[in-house]
């Protein structure tokens, strides 16, 4: 059972914003547009996508501070 085109497209288009690639975000919007997806269905995606990539900045962000004081406190 295949991924149906429009649902890849989709899955395509998170995957590219998460993974902070532009132009394979220009390449699955064009093909989410080509295949009629609609405009409130792309930016859903989109505002969900950017979501779950700030929560994975955010978790970075607060792995290297952690890591980082735990080092100052170790050379003390």
């Amino acid at each position: 059972m295949a991924i149906e085109p429009k649902t890849k497209e989709l899955v395509g288009l998170a995957a590219a914003i998460a993974g902070k690639c532009g132009p394979c975000f220009t390449y699955h919007y064009d093909e989410a547009v080509r295949l009629s997806i609609p405009e409130d269905i792309i930016l859903e995606v989109i505002e969900f996508a950017k979501d779950i990539r700030a929560a994975g900045d955010r978790h970075m962000d607060e792995s290297a501070e952690k890591k980082m004081r735990r080092r100052s406190k170790n050379a003390r």
